[in-house]
């Protein structure tokens, strides 16, 4: 049961329990107090009346400790604990040291050294030293074993001739081991965390730090100076102070010494490794001097002193600042209690502090996240607790060890307060609250009464009866029994007990291996036996009729109490079998009927475990709710699986919490409900930082458990503020014990019952207004309840279709917001005869989300924190705004519009504007009328009955409209000058004219319309001239206004012709024309009638008079802007007219116009006009057009292109035959443009034979030896056009040209050999031809062969190559293949080489006979003629030398075999 006390301590107000220490001399009188750092030991030094003085050491509950008692004649002057074992150090005012081991019960006496009264009695922080210091100032250091026995000499001893007072020691710099660890610890190792925090946890031996040798410390005289000793032993001087030192602390973490002395001046001191200090602050404390001061120093930076006034002063250290805590009188201090020595427990957060009038007052530290805490005000931080009242003036107070306990001292006695949690019990009807250690406060609901019952025992538990209350602390038990409004001692007996419950006549207690029953009186009627293997009863539970019983080797029995001996319901069952792993069992209970157990785990560290076990008995298994498990989309897993889905509550923020407390209803078995505290009450302050507020609150969360549907939550909420822990529930409230002090909050009880000061019931949620209902309404609504949290509508419907009360139906439509069950919640609002929500439901089922139709119920109910999270949910950001505006939040309304729902911004500016105006807030209201632009409107409205504001308000704003109210204003109340002032401010300028005319001011009135040009002060001007019959300044003004039809009008009435024409052309085509009539009608100035008539897009009329007046340039101009949206009939009227007066060019475009284009072509071609592009352009019908069919279209086009031809234009001809789709005839036109690039191109996208060939011989008409390209063209397009015998005709004439040019005969055999190829493939109409051309061809390759060859030998054979071209001239067809002077000339060089010149010149002469003396050269050099004429003596006749002719450049030699390889290789 500890591990839960331990749990419920950090929830319920805890009791102080005080023990008085068990004095061995009664007389004695305490001087000094010492607690144990890790044991519940309390050390106690006495001055006893025969002037002598003795050591005592006593247990937690004030029990002496025989063996540890040292007396002597003379009085003690110093204790000191060792910091882990239980040895105790005395020194005495002789000089003695004294050790006591109290584990070994031994004394050890230390060497005398010293004569004068001990004053510095300290161990080393690691237990291995002893330091003692007397009034002369001798010092010494010594050696200590285990057990507290001095080993060796003195290791240190040192003279300072003053009396020592103070000593601390410097803990050692940290060794190698210890940084490592610290590295360790920073990456996140937890067992080297768990080591650095031995201190705060207490556990295991502190950290071997450094040198375990080599100790450090400070030491403080009596004069005020400060010396510090080395490890070495070497003392130094560090610092002085002006007086006596009266507190010296070390700050471990920041090297700094803190030292306060008598006059209350601290100051700090950083110190280095060498121990030198160095003074950071100096400040003078307030509070008053001379009184023994009590000085700590909490969270590492907080100075606290209690100097005997009514006040503790703090001093910050971090933050440079003071304040002082004082106790309230309404606490149940008495005004000018002095406070005279205070101590801090760290672990509770509590600063306990002892006054002269014999009370102790406690401050707890605010909990919290840390910087909610640092935010706090320093007074802020403490909380008062009620105070413990003891007697006499209380001078030594002490927390001690890690039990919290508390050690008083007054002049005569030492107490120790022990923490106790407040007991307290509630069972059938009947509620105990434990006020004090000896008050209680019955409650019987039953009835409405309250008692206060006191008991002169220390009470550890109370369980309360229907007639009875039983109180026991472990050691007696004591039977309260209730008549009437008395309470009768019924029965005391002694019993060690450490539980016990209660059922009708009958007490159960527990002994080991059995529950005892028995009387009141204490008799033993039945025992209840456990087997060893079961282990000792230690938990005990009553419900209904069922006795639950655990045993501390975690096994639990159920029995049967209805009968008049209890009989076993549940055999026994092995927890940890059932639940392998978990720990034992902290606490059990069963439900009315005895099938369900609950258990709540304790884990193996005696902490409770976040689990609790349901055990069904009939089905024998095992249910878990585990408060850390996954809360998937805020709902709790529950591990039996079922009716999870079902769960409809939200599930409230458990992440952190355990159960502290669990109790089943008494008379429904289905109903569970437990207390979930933070889990934080366990940990350290330095973990509770890191939670946030939500997490800290306590949860009240109830359960139904059934089979069908395992668990399910039916309710959970934060545990109210006033109220401090649960007791019980039974249907239909739930009941809590109430703090102390706390007025009754939250609903009013429903009648009768005046709930007393400590108990307070509150109604379970679906019970909420049904007030004490009978119990078939009771059960209904529970059924309802259980339905409803199972998510089955229908059964909760049925269940409670019977019951009239509306608060039912009520609590049934909240229900529905929860689950969004409409179509029950309309059944409800009906039954609740809730006629405006019902009306509201179904105007909002047009809403297409179901949160925002859900949300509009949830207002119905006056859930408005549920509507608003609905709409929230669904995005419903308009509703929101609309929601907010409606239930008075502004604030929200206006955020909400303009983060989300911009559309609705000015809307909401201005509904709250209404919503200031009408609370009379007109200077908020004013300001959010201007965010919503709707100010110019309704602020004069709203000042109106204040018009010193509204002009104000009009000056400031400096806004055009508001000025021209105002001015309107002023004008209505005839105050003509003020209202010029704000018309002109506005620049309205219509209404400045309009009453400088009223005020006959004309002048002024045409100066600023002049100036503006405003319109409508124009027009207004032009209406006052007018009546003033000044035509020339109202036409004037009539046409600044833009009014032409005014200004015309007045023209026509006072023949101001200029003007009108002017004005006309200004004005709408409806006065152009009437201007043009009425020019008309007067029968002069035709010219601007006609003009007029043609501006106004009256072209006919333009037309017949410009035809009537022959005006040509008119007519021009008309005709210019006619276009094909003119009347056709009109357009031919017009060409007519043109044709008629030779002008064709514009009356072919007229005809073109009017799409007239076979006429148009006509007239080209009897006037031959030339056709311009853009005629042709205009003459081509689109393909789309449905003007023409495409037959007559092509006919138009050929026959634009044949006028083309006629013209010689070509490229259009080429253009207009292609689109009317006659490549051919395009092609002709083409080659008559004679543009080679163009015919190759056209021949190429054309692709058609026909084309090809016209556009082959076209290129072979041109000088395509010199152009390669054109070549290539030819060889291709005749090759696409598949004219075989056109390409072999072609490559004859290649052949041609290589001899003829270039005496190439290789190359020409070449382009023969082509030839042949072509030709043979050719398929010609008359075979005999092309046999005869074939034969040719081939007779022509033969001979060229021949002298082919004949070259080629000559340069081996001479002579058969003579021999070959003498036969070569033999034949008879030669003439055709070869060139005579080619052979000749072969002839004539080789007979010169051989200088045979006189058969070289019959050769010459045969040449000169077939060639014309000019072509000689060709075929033989001027030096070879010259040579052939000596060698044979003739003379060179003039003839045979004509001019030379240098003709085979090297260019053409390379085109001309390009030619002929092309020839080659086609």
């Amino acid at each position: 049961m500890l591990g839960l006390q331990s749990v419920t301590a950090s929830v319920v107000m805890a009791v102080y329990v005080d023990h008085r220490t068990e004095a061995p001399d009664s007389v004695a009188s305490p001087s000094h107090i010492a607690w144990h750092p890790l044991h519940p030991l309390l050390a106690v030094a006495s001055i006893s009346t025969a002037a002598g003085g003795c050591v005592d050491i006593y247990l937690e509950q004030g029990e002496h400790v025989s063996d540890a008692h040292v007396e002597r004649s003379f009085q003690v002057t110093s204790l000191s604990w060792h910091p882990s074992r239980p040895i105790l150090a005395a020194g005495w005012e002789t000089g003695e040291v004294v050790v006591l081991n109290k584990q070994d019960r031994e004394h050890h006496a230390v060497p005398p050294n010293h004569n004068a009264k001990i004053t510095v009695l300290n161990w080393s922080p690691n237990g291995t030293r002893l330091l003692s210091g007397d009034g002369h100032g001798v010092l010494v250091l010594w050696r200590m074993d285990q057990r507290g026995r001095v080993q060796g000499p003195a290791l240190l001893k040192q003279e300072y001739g003053k009396c020592l007072s103070h000593c601390v020691f410097r803990p050692p710099p940290p060794g190698e081991d210890f940084v490592q660890l610290a590295k360790a610890a920073v990456g996140g190792d937890e067992k080297a965390l768990d080591m650095f925090n031995w201190r705060k946890a207490g556990m295991g031996a502190p950290l071997k730090m450094g040198l375990q040798e080599g100790l450090s410390f400070f030491i403080t005289l009596t004069d005020g100076s400060v010396h510090y000793v080395s490890e070495k032993g070497k003392t130094r001087h560090v610092l002085s102070t002006d007086s006596l030192v009266q507190k010296l602390l070390f700050m471990e973490e920041r090297d700094v010494l803190v030292v306060i002395t008598e006059n209350l001046q601290l100051s700090l001191h950083a110190i280095t490794l060498e121990g030198e200090a160095e003074e950071l602050m100096k400040v003078k404390l307030s509070g008053k001097i001379g009184h023994s001061a009590d000085i700590i120093l909490i969270d590492h930076s907080l100075v606290v002193t209690a100097l005997g006034e009514t006040v503790i002063r703090f001093w910050d250290l971090d933050r440079d600042e003071n304040y002082v805590l004082s106790p309230d009188v309404q606490f149940g201090f008495e005004g000018g209690e002095c406070i005279n020595c205070v101590s801090y427990c760290s672990a509770k957060g509590l600063l306990a502090a002892g006054t002269n009038k014999g009370r102790i007052a406690m401050w707890r530290k605010a909990a919290g996240s840390d910087q909610s805490i640092r935010a706090l005000e320093g007074k802020e931080k403490w909380k008062l607790q009620a105070p413990t009242e003891l007697e006499g003036n209380v001078t030594q107070i002490k927390w001690g060890s890690r039990k919290n306990l508390l050690a008083v001292t007054n002049i005569s006695s030492v107490l120790i307060l022990s923490e106790q949690a407040m007991s307290s019990h509630f069972h059938q009807q009947v509620a105990v609250v434990q006020v004090s250690p000896n008050l209680f406060n019955v409650t019987f609901f039953s009835t409405g009464t309250t008692h206060s019952l006191r008991v002169d025992m220390n009470v550890n538990g109370v369980f309360a009866a229907k007639d009875a209350v039983v109180f026991w602390n472990g050691k007696q038990v004591t039977v309260f029994e209730c008549s009437g409004d008395t309470f009768r001692n019924a029965g005391s007996f002694l019993c060690d007990s450490p539980v016990l419950s209660v059922h009708g006549e009958n007490l159960y207690t527990v002994e080991p291996y059995r529950v005892q029953v028995r009387t009141w009186q204490g008799t033993v009627k039945q025992l209840l036996v456990f087997s060893e293997a079961e282990g000792n009863p230690c938990l005990l539970d009553v419900c209904g009729n069922f006795l639950a019983v655990g045993t501390d080797l975690a096994h639990f029995k159920i029995f049967d109490l209805s009968r008049r001996e209890a009989k076993v319901h549940c055999n026994s069952r092995n927890f940890s079998e059932l639940f392998p792993g978990l720990g034992g069992i902290a606490s059990v209970k069963c439900n009315a009927n005895g099938n369900k157990v609950s258990i709540l785990v304790s884990k193996a560290d005696g902490n409770i475990d976040s689990k609790i076990c349901f055990y069904d008995v009939e089905m024998d298994k095992i249910t878990l709710f585990d408060f850390k498990a996954e809360q998937g989309n805020g709902r709790e897993k529950l591990s039996s699986g079922q009716g999870i889905d079902k769960s409809v509550v939200e599930y409230p923020e458990l992440h952190s919490h355990i159960p502290a407390c669990h109790f089943w209803d008494q008379s429904e078995p289905r109903l569970f409900v437990c207390e979930a505290v933070p889990e934080t009450g366990l940990q350290s302050l330095d973990q509770k930082k890191n939670q946030t507020e939500s997490t800290m609150d306590v949860w009240i969360i109830s359960f139904f458990s059934t089979e069908e549907h395992g668990l399910l939550l039916q309710d959970s909420f934060a545990l109210p503020s006033a109220y401090q822990v649960l007791l019980g529930i039974e249907v239909p409230h739930y009941y809590f014990a109430k703090k102390p002090g706390e007025a009754e909050k939250g609903q009013e009880e429903s009648g009768s019952i005046k709930v007393s000061q400590m108990v307070a019931r509150r109604p379970m949620r679906d019970f909420i207004g049904l007030g004490d209902c009978d119990k078939t309404t009771q059960d209904a609504m529970l059924n309802f309840s259980f339905y409803l949290t199972a998510g089955d509508m229908d059964e909760a419907f049925k269940s409670i279709k019977l019951i009239k009360s509306e608060a039912v139906w009520e609590n049934m439509a909240r229900m529905c917001v929860k689950t969004q069950r409409l179509d029950v919640a309309k059944i409800c609002l009906g039954n609740m005869g809730h006629a405006r929500g019902a009306k509201a439901l179904r105007e909002a089922e047009q809403e297409p989300e179901q949160e925002a139709r859900v949300a509009v119920l949830a207002i119905q109910l006056g859930m408005l924190e549920d509507a608003e999270r609905l709409y929230k949910a669904c995005k419903r950001y308009d509703l929101l705004n609309k929601f907010y505006q409606a239930s008075n939040q502004w604030q929200k309304a206006i955020e909400t519009a303009e983060a989300h729902d911009r559309v609705h911004l000015r809307t909401t500016y201005y509904n709250y504007a209404k919503h200031l105006e009408a609370t009379g807030e007109h200077s908020l209201a004013l300001t959010h009328y201007e965010k919503s632009d709707t100010h110019r409107f309704e602020v004069p409205r709203m000042l109106s009955e204040d018009l010193q504001a509204l002009e104000n308000y009009v000056n400031k704003m400096k806004d055009k409209s508001l000025w021209k109210w105002w001015a309107q204003y002023l004008e209505s109340q005839s105050d003509m000058e003020s209202a010029l002032k704000y018309y002109a401010l506005a620049q309205d300028y219509f209404s400045l004219v309009r009453v400088h005319c009223f005020q006959g001011n004309i002048q002024k009135a045409a100066e600023i319309a002049n100036e503006t040009g405003n319109w409508a002060a124009s027009y207004h001007l032009a209406r006052q001239y007018e009546s003033q019959d000044e035509i020339k300044q109202a036409v004037h003004f009539y046409t600044r206004a833009q009014a032409f039809n005014n200004a015309i009008r007045l023209c026509k009435e006072n023949n101001l012709d200029d003007q009108l024409m002017n004005l006309a052309l200004l004005s709408s085509p409806e006065d152009m024309i009437e201007a043009a009539c009425y020019y008309e009608e007067k029968g002069e100035q035709m010219d601007r009638a006609v003009m007029l008539y043609h501006k106004a897009g009256h072209f006919s009329k333009a037309l017949e008079l410009a035809f009537a007046t022959q005006q040509f340039g008119a007519l021009q101009l008309i005709a210019e802007d006619l276009d094909e949206k003119s009347d056709p009939a009109l357009l031919a009227r017009c060409s007519d007219f043109f044709i008629e007066h030779a002008q064709y060019e514009k009356a072919m475009e007229l005809l073109l116009t009017a799409k007239k284009y076979h006429e148009a072509l006509q007239l080209c071609l009897k006037q031959n006009l030339t056709i311009t592009e853009e005629m042709a352009e205009k003459m081509t019908v689109s393909k789309d057009s449905k003007d023409l069919s495409e037959e007559s279209r092509r006919e138009l086009l050929e026959q634009i292109a044949d006028c083309c031809m006629r013209q010689g234009n070509y490229h259009m001809a080429t253009k207009k035959y292609t689109q009317a789709g006659n490549k051919l005839k395009a092609m002709r036109a083409l080659l008559k443009s004679g543009d080679t690039e163009k015919i190759v191109f056209f021949a190429g996208v054309s692709r058609q034979r026909e084309i090809y060939i016209m556009a082959a011989n076209y290129l072979q008409s041109l000088d395509w030896r010199k152009d390669p390209e054109v070549m290539k063209n030819i060889i291709s397009f005749y090759t696409k056009g598949r004219a075989l015998d056109l390409l072999a005709g072609f490559y004859d004439a290649c052949a041609q040209v290589e001899i003829d040019e270039y005496q190439n005969y290789e190359k020409a055999q070449g382009a023969l050999t082509e030839a042949y190829k072509c030709l043979s493939k050719a398929k010609t109409r008359s075979p005999l031809e092309q046999e005869s051309k074939l034969a040719h061809l081939q007779s022509k390759m033969t001979l060229i062969k021949r002298f082919i060859h004949a070259r080629r030998v000559y340069s081996e054979d001479p002579k058969e190559a003579v021999r070959q071209c003498e036969l070569l001239l033999a034949e008879q067809d030669f003439d055709n293949a070869i060139r005579h002077g080619d052979v000749l000339g072969f002839l004539v060089e080789h007979y010169v080489r051989a200088e045979e010149f006189h058969v070289a010149y019959r050769y010459l002469e045969e040449m000169q006979k077939r060639i014309p003396p000019t072509n000689l050269t060709y075929y033989v050099t001027q030096q070879t003629m010259e040579a052939i004429h000596r060698g044979a003596g003739v003379p060179l006749s003039r003839t045979l030398l004509p001019e030379p002719i240098c003709h085979s450049s090297m260019e053409n030699k390379e085109v001309e075999e390009e030619v002929a390889d092309e020839a080659e290789d086609p």
